[in-house]
């Protein structure tokens, strides 16, 4: 008599014999598998925990991890442990701090971005240009260039290189903060019209700051996009403070830029930038512009 054995059988038979042969006497045991071991939280965690994590919700991320950059192509290293609480101090003092006291604990926890990263090193793009920040959904920034961070009273520091790396700091985060802000309520139209004509695109990098001031844009960043005029206005507003913002406005230098704009035209345009990001930051957000501008240089001082 021949026997029928149906897929399903033979697979029930499968099973059983795999089964079977799984339960000798070499068989693991897993309840003697030994634990993941918890990671120990050093100085440096608890410091972060207790001045960033538990009051703004914020997690600064310092241990390497490649991947949390997206693009694993890029040739990026890690930042340098002793100066991880020199960089989360100077984001307190002059980010946090200053939104907080101004515009309160419950607007800022509720619109800064929950994660940091930090890279060592910058991030090359394939035109020559670098990234030192970019802030992803407005809920992670990611700072780069960290290594090279030195602010007043550390070892090495030289004052007008460090100077101006302190300050590149602080502009990174305001101008990721800028987007995130005008991203959650647009700015005004008007800003779009003030240099109409004039935005360079990708072409940025071939203009210096002073020629792009000549045609009312206070950085030559600000001449790619509209969106980056708008933040590097808000940027360099809060970290150069007025004298230092009316300084760059004034030394616009008589005659025309190339593309005919001139001193007086490119500083009424800036002025107007100006007025129009104080105008959104009071009937978009509440805050008091200048008194936040007044906040963050007076932080800035002591670190340049």
């Amino acid at each position: 008599m021949k026997t029928r054995i149906t897929l399903k059988s033979f697979l029930s038979l499968m099973v059983l014999a795999v089964g079977l042969s799984a339960c000798g006497e070499d068989d693991v045991d897993i309840s003697k598998i030994p634990e993941e071991p918890v990671p120990v939280e050093g100085p440096i965690d608890l410091w972060l925990k207790d001045s960033l994590l538990a009051p703004y919700n914020i997690r600064m991320q310092y241990k390497w991890d490649q991947f949390e950059f997206g693009d694993v192509t890029k040739t990026l290293v890690p930042p340098k442990e002793e100066l991880i609480l020199p960089v989360s101090r100077a984001v307190i003092s002059t980010w946090i701090n200053p939104y907080v006291v101004q515009a309160g604990k419950v607007f800022f926890n509720k619109y800064s971005p929950k994660t940091f990263v930090m890279s060592g090193s910058v991030q090359y793009l394939s035109d020559g240009s670098v990234i030192l920040g970019q802030a992803e959904g407005g809920r992670k920034i990611v700072l780069f260039d960290v290594n090279n961070f030195r602010v007043r009273g550390m070892t090495g520091y030289v004052a007008a290189r460090d100077s101006n790396n302190v300050k590149q700091s602080t502009h990174t985060l305001q101008h990721e903060f800028g987007h995130i802000l005008h991203q959650t309520k647009f700015y005004p139209v008007e800003f779009k019209t003030i240099c109409k004509g004039l935005y360079q695109g990708q072409n940025w990098i071939n203009v210096s700051d002073a020629t792009a001031r000549r045609d009312g844009f206070i950085t030559s960043y600000a001449s790619s996009a509209f969106d980056e005029d708008f933040v590097e206005t808000i940027a360099m507003m809060l970290v150069e403070g007025k004298g230092g913002w009316d300084k760059m406005i004034n030394d616009i230098p008589a005659g025309f830029s190339p593309n005919g704009t001139s001193q007086a035209d490119a500083q009424a345009k800036l002025r107007r930038k100006e007025a129009l990001v104080v105008n959104y930051y009071k009937t978009a957000w509440n805050i008091d512009f200048y008194a936040l501008q007044k906040k963050t240089r007076t932080a800035l001082i002591p670190l340049l």
